[in-house]
């Protein structure tokens, strides 16, 4: 049988002291019920009595039902020179109604002196009154021995009598935390495995990502001997970040072969992670590791013909082991294979005799070369394909467009277009306003189809992107608009590049209609994974 990790998560408390990270109540029950069907083992929701939201988060949770996770309140060992039982932190704790509490504690004489600005000895009388008061009310408690490595490095007999004392007082765990993140690999292993010869508690380990290894030093740790790993979905957190739990798993799991989760749990990695951007209101990077809509997305031609004979060729997992999916992009990088890989995926049955597949790719890398992206908009290469293959009945034409943008002395600037389509032979004359031109396209255009096309009605665009080519053209320089879209089903993007802006976001937003409305023609039998094609998931 693997050996067991026990995965300790705390987005919810230290995640959220990252810069740009905030949450309401609302979001962290919500990012709480997803760590908890991923399978964490720990849940610390936060300090409850710091501040209002975290007061009421614990009384919310409180009635929720955890399946897989133990809610975990966090606070600090008792004030210096202060009666333990008089101490609000640690009874805010208790009063809380959790079954486990993460106290942190000083485990370096430097911040003890520096810091609390109290004696050693005194230090070491806070851990131990601390834990045993929270043990004596029928917690189990985790100390969190801050600042242990640098502690060890600096006044080793120091930091073992810290962790010592913890021991001494009845501590379910002992967590030892690169709270800097300037600690190497190769130190965490020496230190840890030292602590695991000596102790008789079970070991954690808890890493920042100030050099860029929070994720090694979490393996190095477990490889040591550590049976608890302490982490962040996305690895966010305060400065640099904490260890990447949406690496730490797969490679502990996967890689190494120890128990985090089930597998199936692990699966649902990718949506986690996702889920939790969406939350806290943030870009998952498209190159993470594991989870990233990059991770294994594949440009080069070279590359995807040696996929489309073997994944493993270029895939060091399958993506669907952590819930993520292979994709092929095309680009002016693209060979043959990308276009074959491509076509299939969206049922097209390409013929590679055929010089139209030569042409096709001649067709975009040409497009690519004056400012055409379509990596990022998959929607706007799946029209181009189905162009070529004659599989899109049109569904209307654009006769014409006008814009006015008006600017009055006291009034805003009002911008009204007038469209003019032919919706199968019949002729539509419309004109609407907007807060600008482009939204007064894309009101006009929605205006003039919706009575052809009621499903227009649940369109609406999420993201507008300008991003000018050639910069040193100044105001002259062509642009690309790429514009994502989505239903209540789908997220697709569209792309248009021009001279002109109000041309390049019509070419996008056009594009954006027209793959909404491919299910008009094909029946709905678009890819059912588009979501995941763009690297996105709707929840």
């Amino acid at each position: 049988m693997s050996q067991p990790v026990k995965i300790f998560d705390t987005t919810l408390r230290d995640g959220s002291q990252g810069e740009g990270i905030s949450l309401s109540v609302e979001d962290k029950l919500k990012i709480a019920r997803k760590l908890d069907e991923l399978g964490v083992h720990y849940i610390e929701g936060g300090n409850p009595g710091s501040n209002g939201k975290d007061i009421e988060f614990f009384k919310r949770a409180a009635q929720m039902e955890f399946k897989n996770a133990k809610l975990t309140a966090f606070g600090s060992t008792r004030r210096k020179n202060a009666d333990v039982a008089q101490d609000a932190n640690l009874n805010n704790i208790i009063a809380s109604g959790v079954k486990a509490a993460s106290l942190v504690g000083k485990a370096w004489d430097f911040h003890v002196h520096t810091a609390l600005q109290t004696t050693l000895e005194e230090n070491l009388a806070m851990i131990y009154d601390s834990v045993k008061y929270l043990k004596d009310h029928g917690l189990e408690v985790l100390y969190d021995a801050e600042h242990f490595f640098d502690g060890f490095k600096n006044n080793q007999d120091y930091a073992l009598a810290c962790i010592r004392k913890a021991e001494e007082a009845g501590v379910d765990w002992i967590i030892l935390c690169d709270t800097n993140g300037g600690t190497m690999p190769s130190e965490i292993h020496q230190i840890v495995s030292l602590v695991c010869s000596e102790l008789k508690t079970q070991i954690g380990v808890h890493m920042h990502n100030d050099c860029e290894l929070a994720v090694a030093n979490s393996i190095a740790g477990v490889q040591a001997g550590a049976q608890q790993v302490q982490g962040t979905i996305n690895g966010i957190g305060e400065r640099c970040g904490n260890a990447n739990l949406c690496s730490v798993m797969p490679n502990l799991q996967i890689k190494l072969g120890y128990q985090c989760v089930s597998g199936e749990q692990l699966q649902s990695l990718a949506a986690t992670a996702r889920y939790v951007t969406e939350i806290a209101n943030f870009h998952l990077p498209t190159n993470q590791p594991f989870v990233g809509a990059s991770a294994f997305a594949h440009k080069g031609g070279i590359h995807v013909s040696a996929i489309m004979k073997h994944p493993k060729t270029y895939e060091h997992i399958q993506p669907e082991l952590v819930g993520n999916k292979q994709r092929v992009l095309v680009s002016e990088l693209s060979g043959q294979s990308n276009l074959i890989f491509k076509a299939q995926e969206l049922g097209l049955d390409i013929n590679t005799e055929n010089a139209k597949s030569r042409q096709i790719i001649d067709q975009i890398k040409e497009l690519e070369h004056q400012g055409y992206q379509f990596e990022g908009a998959d929607a706007s290469l799946e029209l181009l394909l189905r162009d070529a293959f004659g599989t899109i009945e049109e569904m209307f034409t654009v006769e014409s467009f006008k814009l006015l943008v008006e600017k009055s002395l006291h009034h805003s600037v009002v911008s009204e277009a007038i469209v003019k389509i032919n919706v199968r032979g019949e002729t539509v004359y419309t004109a609407a306003e907007g807060n600008g031109p482009v939204n007064a396209l894309d009101n006009a255009l929605r205006k003039a189809l919706i009575q052809h096309f009621p499903r227009i009605r649940k369109i609406h665009l999420t993201d507008y992107k300008v991003r000018v080519i050639d910069e040193k053209e100044a105001t002259a320089a062509k642009v690309r608009v790429l514009i994502e879209s989505t239903d209540a089903n789908n997220v697709w993007s569209t792309v248009g590049v021009s001279e002109n802006i109000i041309e390049a976001s019509w070419h996008a937003l056009i594009d954006s209609i027209r793959y909404a409305l491919l299910g008009e023609t094909l029946g709905d039998q678009r890819p059912s994974a588009q979501l995941e094609k763009l690297g996105i998931v709707n929840h």
